[in-house]
């Protein structure tokens, strides 16, 4: 199958020099007999020896009919040499020939008159066994039957990759009719396949006779050229019986409805994988922000090229929306994912960014509606109501968005928002089986989504009512300088009920306290509120610490099973000493000049709310300039390290040269409270000043 040029006739064709002999004649043993005008035999080939059994020695110079006709044929054999002779007739059939062994065959003949250049005559027989012709007749009428009746295309080309022969099937299968196929190739006939690939395999088989069976071919033909279809091909090489290479002979089997099956069965399984990668990565934390981001990720590349997850802001406020006709859509962007579409992604909503999109715009019909809106071929026209902008939508047209899908976030019945998808480099435009696969995804993810914003909402509220229960005090009380801080939890994380306090108390005095209710979210917020609330009354009473602890114990008991832990120290300016009672809490730091940062050695003490073990008070100095650390356990426990190597990075960080209680505050807290942890954190330091 060269690729230029129209069908060159045979005779046209320039010499190729000496070629490799036919193997059909070979077959057929065509034995050659000439006689003379007198019906003598004058030449006689080995051959004639094989079929008339007479060697050529015998033969010579013997009339013809007496030593190969039975008597009773010779008045009918020599009637028909004189009509050759005389005539100048041909003559053709099948004739009872004698051998040497008095054996009879029927011998295929064709008799001609030859003429030399004296002008004397002879007569030329080209014999063959007639069986054997008879067979070669009925296998070659097989399989030019077979080939023409094949349902299967079926073709012969040369070595030239020419078309040689073709049957109906690939006819049909072609859309051209056999004649105009006859002298052409491939390349030239079906523009709309893989020509290249299609001939080098074909010159493989040819080069290396090696069979190629069962490849499969994708492309369009004239039979059908609005339409990919796909056939089977197989290819092997045709040699003569001598080994000479006549060519390949080929077959195609339309496979189009076994091929679009495959298709549609690969992107079911490419969606069932998609879906059960969405619930593995989609909601792995409580976190609204990283949620939509899960979801955008998933949608990229595999459904999308640029993925947008939206939300009206009434929603991520906490409040129902419900959308009027000719009311715009207030929409919080919360994650966009773009692939290689730098255009498109400077066209959506950064993350975080709050717009009102108009009542035209398709998104706004999405959240409205609560049905998605696709358009499979985008035109230009259109940009404008997908995009917030007129700058947006020439931003869109550049990047070449040419398919587009929303389909709302719903759950528990409410519409949150929209996935909003479009496409630039998939050439494919969305479909039906993308809009499910959408949907899907869409539903997955909005009830994760609105779990998000559920416990944020409730986190906020916890975080909020958390720092309203939390003292603001001076930075200077009695006899102290004081810096504090109050880190929540992680933002996957519920809110804690830690809590300090800087209570000041008559003579000077300034009462500590740093506690840790156990459990999270509201009811521990309340509950650690209800505890302060009681710590300031029983600390207006100047009651020592153990009594102080134990009259919060009882109080503790009486809170539905409420368990915390206290640390409640009172400093004295004027012996420069701090009492100290503990209840199950993590011991203090005190950093004094010139020596190592050192945890001071309490009685532990067990938790507010077990009650029956007595509490005990330790005193130790405080002088000018010393500090004192109070912390809850969300500053130095971690799920990976031991508790003591933590304590002791604490007090490393606390050794060193003295400096403002504030920059301590923000070196404790960002040094070792990690991001993600999932307990919140309360730091009290103080430092004893100069009494006045």
């Amino acid at each position: 199958m060269s690729a230029a040029g129209s069908p060159v006739a045979e005779g046209d064709q320039p010499p190729r020099g000496p070629m490799g002999p036919s193997g059909l004649l070979d077959v057929l043993r065509v034995a050659s007999v000439v006689l003379d005008a007198e019906g003598r035999i004058v030449l006689w080939s080995p051959q004639a020896e094989e079929l008339f059994g007479y060697t050529a020695q015998d033969a010579l110079g013997e009339y013809a009919a007496r030593i190969m006709v039975h008597e009773q044929h010779l008045d009918l054999v020599v009637k028909l040499f004189a009509d050759v002779m005389d005539t100048g007739h041909n003559w053709a059939g099948a004739f009872p020939i004698r051998r040497k062994d008095g054996s009879t065959r029927l011998v295929e003949f064709r008799n001609m008159r030859l003429q030399d250049d004296q002008g004397d005559v002879y007569a030329l027989g080209l014999c063959a066994d007639q069986s054997t012709v008879r067979r070669l007749e009925r296998e070659v009428a097989l399989s030019t039957r077979m080939i023409e009746q094949s349902p299967i295309g079926l073709a012969f080309v040369d070595t030239d990759l020419r078309y040689v022969s073709v049957n109906r099937a690939l006819e049909r299968l072609n859309g051209i009719p056999a004649e105009e196929q006859i002298g052409r190739t491939v390349r030239e006939l079906l523009p709309e396949v893989d020509a290249d690939a299609i001939e080098a395999v074909m010159r493989e088989v040819l080069r290396t006779g090696r069979p190629l069976v069962d490849q499969r071919l994708v492309g369009r033909t004239p039979a059908d050229p609005d339409q990919d279809h796909a056939w089977s091909v197989s290819l092997y090489r045709l040699e003569d019986p001598l080994g000479n290479v006549l060519g390949l002979a080929g077959m195609a089997v339309d496979v189009t409805e076994q091929y679009r099956a495959g298709l549609e069965a690969e992107a079911a399984r490419r969606r069932l994988s998609l879906i059960a990668d969405a619930s593995a990565r989609i909601g792995t934390t409580l976190e609204l922000d990283r949620t939509a981001h899960e979801l955008a990720d998933v949608a990229v590349p595999e459904l999308a090229d640029v993925a947008a997850v939206d939300l009206l802001d009434a929603v991520v406020q906490g409040r129902r929306s419900a959308l009027g006709p000719a009311q715009p859509a207030v929409i919080r962007a919360l994650a966009v994912q773009a692939e290689g579409s730098p255009e498109a992604l400077r066209a959506a909503d950064p993350p975080g960014h709050v717009a009102r999109y108009a009542p035209d715009r398709l998104v706004t019909e999405c959240v409205r509606t609560g049905h998605p809106v696709m358009v499979p071929q985008v035109k230009d026209e259109d940009l404008p109501r997908i995009a917030r902008s007129p700058e947006a939508a020439e931003l869109l047209g550049r990047a070449g968005v040419h398919s587009y899908l929303a389909v709302p976030l719903i759950a528990r019945g409410e519409v949150l928002g929209a996935l909003d998808l479009k496409r630039i480099s998939n050439p494919l435009p969305f479909g039906e089986d993308d809009l499910l696969l959408a949907r899907e995804l869409a539903a997955r993810a909005a009830v994760q989504i609105d779990n998000a914003r559920w416990y944020q909402n409730a986190r906020d509220t916890a975080l909020t009512l958390q720092r309203s229960l939390l003292p603001s005090h001076p930075p200077m009380t009695g006899g102290l300088e004081v810096a504090s801080r109050y880190q929540p939890a992680g933002a996957t994380s519920e809110v804690g009920g830690d809590w300090f306090d800087v209570i000041p108390l008559d003579g000077g005095k300034t009462a500590l306290v740093v506690g840790d209710v156990m459990g999270s979210g509201i009811t521990a917020a309340t509950t650690m509120g209800r505890l302060r609330t009681a710590t300031n009354t029983l600390a207006s009473l100047g009651l020592d610490p153990a009594v102080l602890l134990e009259h919060l114990d009882k109080i503790t008991a009486g809170l539905d099973q409420a368990i915390a832990t206290c640390l409640y120290a009172v400093h004295d300016p004027h012996l420069r000493q701090v009492s100290i009672a503990n209840a199950g809490h993590l011991p203090p730091v005190r950093v004094r000049a010139d020596r190592p940062p050192e945890l001071l050695d309490l009685p532990t003490g067990v938790p507010l709310g077990v009650g029956g073990i007595p509490f005990s008070t330790t005193t130790v100095d405080l002088d000018p300039g010393d500090r004192l650390v109070l912390y809850t356990d969300g500053l130095v426990e971690t799920r990976r390290d031991p508790l003591d190597e933590r304590l002791d990075r604490l007090l490393a960080l606390l050794d060193g040269p003295d400096r403002p209680l504030e920059e301590v505050c923000d070196l404790l807290l960002r040094t070792l409270h990690e991001p993600d942890n999932s307990d919140d954190v309360a730091l009290l330091i103080a430092r004893a000043t100069t009494p006045e």
